[in-house]
C-alpha cells in the first residue's frame, strides 16, 4: 500500500512538523480547447495594474551565457534526412558552480511548450538554491519553441507535415540528454549529478526523463505534472471538478452566477439581435460571430483564474468579488462582466483571444493532436460548466481536419506507462518527487501519494499550479516556503547518497 506523508517529514527530520495541518507531504471534446500547461500562465509580467512581477532576486543578478547545440533532428532513425542539425538554444548560468573537481552538481531545467525567454528570470528554484549546492545552472528550450525550430519559421515548420512529424516529447528527451551529456564532456563534469527539473508538462518530461535516462539524471522534481490524465487512467471530468469547488470555497454566490450564465448567454444569443447584446455586454474588441465564442473565452478565464490562483493577486477570489459586488439591479450577465473587469482591470474593449501566445497554442494544438491526447470533459451537471463530454471520435476527426493525420490516445501509457502506475513504478523506479497544488485543476491527474520511499509526492492544499517552482520571495505564505524546504532537503539526500556510493566504490 502507498505511504503518506509523515513519513516522509519523520524520514528527513524536517523542523517544522507544527505546520502539517496546512501542507500533506506524500511523496472539452477538442484539442482546441484541452486547457493549456504551462508554469507561467497567460500573461507576462504586469506592472502595477495587475499581476506583480516574479523574479527572484537570485536570477536577477545571474550572469546567464547563452549557447547553441547542433541537435540531431531524428534520434531514433537512419535515414540520411535523420542525420540533419539544427541549433538548440541552452543557457547556462556559471555564477555558483564550484567546479568539476568538487563534483558539484548540474541543476538543468527543461523546457515546455513556450520559449526559453518565458522562463528565464521566472524560474527561480534553480537559481534560489544553486549557492547553497555550489550547483551549474541549465536551462534547455523544448524543439520547435522559441530559438530551436529546426531549419524554418515557427509557422512554417508546422506546416509542414514531414518536419512537424518530428515534433515530440520522445525526440524531446533525446534533446535534453544529448545537451546534458555535452555539457558533461565540454567541462569535465563526468561525476556530477545531475538533478532535472520541469513544471506542467516539462514536469512531465522531468518524471519520464528520469524514468527513460537515468544513467543521464540522478533525480528529477515534477512539479504540477498530470502524468495520469492520460487514456482514462484519471475520470475526464477531473479538471472541470476542481475549478468549480475553487470557486465554489471562494464564494457559493459566485458559484451559482457562474452555473446560471451559460444559459442566460444562449437565451440572450437566441434573439434576433442577440449577439450584438452580448457583444455590448461584454465589450469585446470584436463582434461576435457565435455564443461559444464568448462562453469559450469564460471557460477560459474561470479555468485559468483556477490553475493559477497564486498570491498575492488570487484570481479566483479577485473574479468572485466582481461578481459578488456588482451594482445592486445587475442581471447574471452583467455580474459576470463585473468578474472579466475585475480579472482584466478596465480596458476600452476586451479582446477574446486574450490568453497565452500564439507560438504557445499552435505548439501545443499540434502536441495534444499527435500524442498529448488529455481526455478532459464534463458531464451533465457535475460541475459549474455546461455538458461538454470528451468525445474520442469527434476528437480524432478535429485533428484529421486540422492537420491530416489523427491523434494516438494510447501512445503516451504505451511509451511511458500509467496503468498500474503504482505498481510498476514501486518496483523499478526511484529519485522522483511529484509536487502538486490541489487548487490546480490538473492536480486531478497528479500523482497525490506515495509510491515507495524513492518516488515521493509533495503537495499542498493551498496551492496551485508550479508555485514551488517560482522565485521565492519575502511574502510567501509558511506552506508554500515548507513545500520549497521539503523538495530540496530530498534532493539534497540524493546527492549525499550519490556521494557516498562514490565514496565507498572507491576504496
Amino acid at each position: 500500500m502507498a505511504t503518506r506523508g509523515p513519513r516522509i517529514q519523520a524520514q528527513w527530520h524536517l523542523p517544522w512538523l507544527f505546520f502539517l495541518c496546512s501542507i500533506t507531504c506524500v511523496l472539452c471534446v477538442s484539442p482546441s480547447k484541452v486547457p493549456r500547461l504551462g508554469v507561467r500562465g497567460p500573461y507576462g509580467a504586469r506592472n502595477h495594474d495587475g499581476e506583480v512581477k516574479l523574479q527572484s532576486l537570485a536570477s536577477s543578478h545571474q550572469k546567464f551565457r547563452t549557447f547553441y547545440y547542433n541537435q540531431t533532428l531524428d534520434h531514433f532513425n537512419y535515414r540520411p534526412e535523420s542525420y540533419k542539425t539544427f541549433h538548440q538554444r541552452y543557457v547556462l548560468s556559471f555564477k555558483h558552480w564550484r567546479g568539476p573537481n568538487t563534483m558539484a552538481p548540474i541543476f538543468v531545467y527543461l523546457g515546455e511548450e513556450s520559449s526559453l525567454n518565458d522562463d528565464l528570470g521566472y524560474i527561480g528554484i534553480l537559481s534560489d538554491n544553486a549557492a547553497r549546492f555550489g550547483a551549474l545552472q541549465v536551462y534547455i528550450e523544448h524543439r520547435f519553441y522559441g530559438e530551436s525550430i529546426p531549419f524554418v519559421s515557427r509557422d512554417e515548420a508546422l506546416k509542414d507535415a514531414n518536419l512537424r512529424g518530428y515534433f515530440s516529447s520522445a525526440q524531446t528527451l533525446a534533446d535534453y540528454a544529448e545537451v546534458i551529456l555535452h555539457i558533461k564532456k565540454k567541462y569535465s563534469a563526468d561525476s556530477s549529478p545531475v538533478i532535472v527539473f520541469g513544471g506542467s508538462y516539462g514536469g512531465m518530461l522531468a518524471a519520464w526523463f528520469r524514468l527513460k535516462y537515468p544513467h543521464v539524471a540522478l533525480g528529477a522534481l515534477a512539479s504540477s505534472a498530470p502524468v495520469l490524465y492520460f487514456d482514462n487512467i484519471t475520470p475526464s471530468n477531473g479538471y472541470y471538478t476542481v475549478v468549480t469547488k475553487d470557486f465554489k470555497e471562494s464564494s457559493e454566490s459566485c458559484y451559482e452566477t457562474i452555473k446560471q450564465s451559460w444559459f442566460e448567454i444562449d437565451k440572450v444569443a437566441a434573439k434576433a439581435d442577440g449577439l450584438s447584446i452580448l457583444q455590448k455586454k461584454f465589450n469585446t474588441c470584436k463582434p461576435l460571430e457565435a455564443a461559444a465564442e464568448l462562453k469559450n473565452f469564460l471557460d477560459s478565464l474561470f479555468s485559468v483564474a483556477a490553475q493559477y490562483d497564486r498570491p498575492p493577486r488570487y484570481p479566483v477570489d479577485l473574479v468572485c468579488k466582481g461578481i459578488d459586488s456588482a451594482p445592486e439591479g445587475s442581471d447574471v450577465l452583467d455580474r459576470i462582466f463585473s468578474g472579466v473587469a475585475a480579472y482584466f482591470g478596465k480596458k476600452p474593449c476586451y479582446n477574446l483571444d486574450a490568453f497565452f501566445s500564439a507560438e504557445t497554442l499552435d505548439g501545443w494544438s499540434w502536441q495534444t493532436c499527435s500524442e498529448l491526447v488529455i481526455p478532459i470533459g464534463r458531464g451533465s451537471n457535475d460541475t459549474m460548466f455546461p455538458a461538454d463530454p470528451f468525445d474520442l471520435k469527434e476528437y480524432i476527426e478535429e485533428c484529421k481536419r486540422t492537420f491530416g493525420v489523427p491523434p494516438r490516445p494510447h501512445w503516451i501509457t504505451t511509451y511511458y506507462g500509467g496503468h498500474h502506475f503504482k505498481e510498476v513504478l514501486r518496483r523499478f523506479g526511484s529519485n522522483i518527487i511529484f509536487s502538486n497544488g490541489l487548487r490546480d485543476p490538473y492536480s486531478s491527474g497528479g500523482v497525490l501519494e506515495n509510491i515507495s520511499d524513492g518516488i515521493l509526492a509533495v503537495y499542498t492544499t493551498k496551492g496551485a499550479h508550479c508555485m514551488d517552482l517560482l522565485p521565492a520571495t519575502i511574502g510567501d505564505p509558511e506552506w508554500v516556503v515548507l513545500q520549497r524546504n521539503i523538495e530540496i532537503e530530498i534532493i539534497n539526500g540524493w546527492i549525499l547518497k550519490y556521494y557516498q556510493d562514490l565514496l565507498e566504490n572507491s576504496i
